[in-house]
């Protein structure tokens, strides 16, 4: 297919529907994790809430580097430039190594004290660290895996990594209870099975991926001196990478923030809302294949100097997130106590996320306004407005709604919810503004060009 001729509503459907499906079986993966840590216990559920803003860091480090790579190698690909291309690949691969290196030290040596500012202690903080440690030493198969794809994904391509989601649910299945109650000659190992069945899954993605790269055309026109590390390439690749991985980060940092609010009236708001989450996310999944279609048709075609096939990009897949998200909303609203009833027989548990979810529900449409806004223009090379943004959907506003609606009003674990509703959709007006002025103003400068 090509991203800057062929029909655009086509081309989405090709790149978002594998890219859906794929993360379809990834958040699944994460319910089995989920479901098997509830077969431990309440505190085993809460600990795997309360590890996913730090394991968050390996994901938003892995998808920064993937989102910057792709947009970079886009445009190249756009500009017809393969060799470039192929450059581009082997130093982000290179960035990758160190960031995971960092990564692991970073994590290993804060997370005690990160639980416990949460709140963790005695067998809940155990078991966190448990999990946590094996997933930090993992690090570099979470964030290869993801760096591996940057090339598929600029050449929207979505349909690899589709398989490889798939068969990492199908192993993960099997791993969890394996490792987790022993057998077949490994002996139980608890909570810390269920974190070293996901490494192994990342391990054995990644070299699929290897295979299936080494056959492609651009793989082949990589020289070994291209992994030599040269330092300006590393910038440019890190002057998009890292704005998107900060801004994926701050998602962590709103985690914490929500955390920490809804740990002040007790543990059982803080597991409702991780199985919460991991609802939504299952109900998310039709959008998220949008966010990588708008990217990389953005970043060919913005590299090809198409603008026209950007504005079409951006505006059928936002058309196409709100309605999905509208009926989204719907189900959501009316399944959502046999979902959480799925994952624990705690009814404080179960009653804090009905209520999370009720009102996740009228959220749902301001998100793919949100993230395809960001990754359009991730796409054109402007990764900063997405950090600035996301400090002040994760930090900055949540700060201070959530103080006045949870305390000074007295809405207690209410209103940390009725603030992340209120927060997401203010962002999402601000990020509709951006992206229209971006792209109008580079259609002024493009008349201007051209009188």
């Amino acid at each position: 297919m090509n991203l800057t001729s062929d029909p655009i509503p086509s081309l989405i459907r090709r790149i978002a529907l594998p890219a859906s499906i794929g993360f379809f079986f990834n958040t699944m993966f994460n319910f089995v994790d989920t479901w098997f840590a509830g077969k431990i216990s309440t505190d085993a559920l809460a600990a795997l809430s309360l590890s996913f803003p730090v394991f968050f860091l390996i994901l938003a480090s892995g998808s920064g580097l993937s989102q910057g790579a792709t947009a970079l190698i886009a445009n190249a690909l756009g500009r017809e430039d393969k060799e470039e291309a192929a450059l581009l690949f082997a130093q982000t691969l290179v960035f990758a190594v160190i960031t995971s290196a960092f990564l692991t030290v970073t994590g290993l040596v804060a997370a005690p004290n990160l639980f416990r500012l949460l709140g963790a202690e005695g067998d809940y903080l155990r078991m966190a660290l448990e999990y946590m440690n094996v997933i930090m030493a993992g690090t570099v198969f979470f964030i290869l895996q993801m760096t591996l794809n940057a090339i598929l994904n600029a050449r929207g391509e979505t349909r690899v990594f589709r398989n490889v989601l798939i068969g990492g649910f199908l192993l993960n299945l099997g791993f969890d209870p394996w490792f987790l109650y022993g057998g077949v000659g490994l002996p139980p190992m608890g909570i810390a099975g269920i974190a070293l069945a996901t490494v192994v899954v990342q391990f054995l993605g990644c070299i699929y991926l290897i295979f299936h790269l080494s056959r492609s055309e651009i793989m082949k026109s990589v020289r070994p001196r291209f992994f030599a590390p040269r330092w300006k390439r590393i910038q440019e690749i890190a002057n998009q990478s890292v704005p998107a991985g900060l801004n994926m980060l701050t998602v962590a940092l709103g985690i914490f923030v929500i955390t920490w609010f809804a740990s002040r009236f007790g543990k059982e708001p803080v597991a409702g809302y991780g199985i919460a989450t991991r609802i939504e996310q299952m109900i998310l999944l039709p959008t998220i294949g949008l966010n990588f279609a708008v990217l990389s048709l953005a970043g060919q075609n913005f590299g090809a100097g198409r603008l026209d096939r950007v504005k079409e990009s951006w505006h059928t897949t936002l058309k196409l997130g709100v309605i999905m998200m509208v009926g989204g909303g719907l189900v959501l609203a009316l399944l959502r106590s046999p979902m959480m009833a799925l994952f624990t027989q705690d009814q404080h548990v179960v009653n804090h996320g009905v209520d999370y979810l009720g009102i996740a529900a009228l959220t749902l449409p301001a998100y793919p306004i949100l993230f395809q806004t960001v990754f359009m223009l991730q796409g054109m090379k402007r990764p900063l407005f997405g950090l600035i943004l996301g400090l002040y959907r994760q930090f900055a506003a949540p700060a201070l709604v959530f103080w006045l609606l949870a305390f000074v009003f007295g809405w207690g674990a209410w209103g940390v919810w009725w603030g992340i509703c209120l927060v997401t959709w203010s962002a999402a007006a601000i990020a509709v503004l951006r992206g229209q002025s971006v792209l109008r103003n580079l259609d002024a400068e493009g008349r201007a060009g051209n009188p």
